[in-house]
């Protein structure tokens, strides 16, 4: 994955997002082939599925609740393989978890392998506007200093209030106007800093020609995105389950008779 262009693994999460949402709301079982993916580039990243679940999890819930209604508006029967009648709702409210939870995973694996830097110069290397990159490199660093700031307030506000678990609901407002407070001040500094530094408005991002190998970075592109689009188009998943079926009804045949 280190090899491998920001373009490129760019360009396959984008297909593969697109792909996974494009999917009909009744289709469960043409989504399942799509796990495959970050399940192989866990592997290949050495990423771990826990991590990936604990800094995504907070998402779930509001992807719950965007379909939490619909096995009460559709009433549609939906038969499944012949055994039994759920509402549609219900089925599409599992695709929709489904495709949460694949989107997901994809976007945190592009994030992980994927230095802010690098990303920043990708976006830069296919003319997204320069003033909407740089306001996002900075915001996205600029979160770790007001986690910084976070973790300060609370350590002086659990020194004069020992024993107190979290912060008292009276206390709310003031921990909020002391946060914006800081960050304000905090955000002039960085400022002032950059620009003894030679800031002029103009950020000069990492560039990443050279460090990744091309014909890699094509190939991985090109197969995936092909793979993806072919699970797109076939359902994997009822082809293999047909094939399985033949020659397991046909080995249980010949056994028997």
């Amino acid at each position: 994955m280190k090899n491998l262009s920001p373009l490129a693994k760019l360009a396959v999460t984008a297909v593969f997002i697109f792909t996974t949402v494009s999917f009909p709301k009744y289709d469960v079982t043409g989504l399942i082939p799509f796990f495959l993916y970050p399940v192989i580039m866990f592997r290949l990243a050495d990423i771990s599925f826990f991590r990936c679940f604990k800094a995504t999890a907070f998402v779930l819930p509001l992807i719950l609740m965007t379909g939490i209604i619909n096995p009460f508006v559709d009433k549609t029967p939906f038969d499944v393989a012949g055994l039994f009648t759920v509402r549609g709702g219900v089925v599409s409210l599992i695709t929709l978890l489904i495709k949460g939870i694949l989107c997901l995973s994809a976007s945190y694996v592009f994030a992980e392998t994927t230095k802010v830097d690098e990303l920043c110069g990708t976006l830069r290397r296919i003319h997204v506007p320069k003033l909407i990159v740089t306001v996002f490199l900075l915001t996205w660093r600029y979160i770790y200093v007001m986690k910084d700031e976070v973790a300060v307030m609370l350590d002086a506000y659990h020194l004069r209030a020992p024993g107190q678990k979290g912060i008292h609901f009276s206390a709310w407002g003031s921990f909020l106007g002391q946060l914006f407070l800081r960050s304000f001040d905090r955000a002039d500094e960085l400022y002032q800093a950059m620009i003894l530094r030679g800031y002029n408005g103009n950020y000069f991002y990492a560039c990443c020609r050279g460090k990744h190998s091309v014909f890699k970075s094509w190939a991985f592109f090109l197969s995936v995105s092909g793979l993806i689009l072919l699970s797109r188009f076939f359902n994997v998943a009822e082809i293999l389950g047909t094939i399985i079926t033949h020659f397991a009804g046909a080995a249980i045949y010949d056994i028997l008779f």
